[in-house]
């Protein structure tokens, strides 16, 4: 029986760390999903365990080591079915590596954009110097051009615990 997948975490594009929380909804007998993480140059994998013969919700998660080897920050997500069918479903999800946006990245926090905010000026608010690119990369999925972002737009601000 092939599983029926239905991922609830991550979306597409969330922020996520060294470990990547999964869950959703499955359908399978005895199935087994296959949980790989990478950018094209390095990947990781690991298993879980999901189904009956009804929905029902599980969680998994992958680690990422800390002496990974990426070189981009956007990641693909794939989880397939390894119940000895490789062509049964997949699902692809893309995330972005918080650790590869700011070093000792420790999650986010929402910032709504103000009349008069650019990158800028967010940047030195949050950080105390100009350097943009973490906001940038980390929103890189609703910024297009680091000039153009708009009051009500809510950006995450990704934070360090170091």
């Amino acid at each position: 029986m092939a599983v029926t997948l239905d991922i609830q975490q991550p979306q597409p594009f969330d922020l996520v760390s060294h470990e990547v929380l999964i869950a959703g909804n499955a359908v399978a007998f005895e199935g087994t999903l296959t949980i790989t993480i990478g950018e094209g140059h390095d990947e990781y994998s690991s298993f879980n365990q999901v189904g009956s013969t009804a929905l029902r919700q599980f969680q998994g998660s992958i680690t990422i080591p800390e002496d990974n080897a990426f070189k981009l920050n956007r990641l693909l997500l794939r989880l397939a079915d390894d119940t000895g069918n490789e062509d049964g479903p997949a699902v692809f999800i893309p995330v972005l590596f918080g650790p590869m946006i700011l070093p000792g990245y420790g999650g986010y926090r929402p910032y709504t954009v103000k009349r008069g905010d650019n990158l800028t000026k967010i940047a030195r608010a949050q950080y105390g110097n100009d350097d943009f690119q973490p906001i940038l990369q980390a929103n890189q999925h609703v910024i297009d051009n680091p000039n153009l972002i708009f009051p009500g737009q809510v950006l995450r601000i990704p934070r360090n615990d170091v």
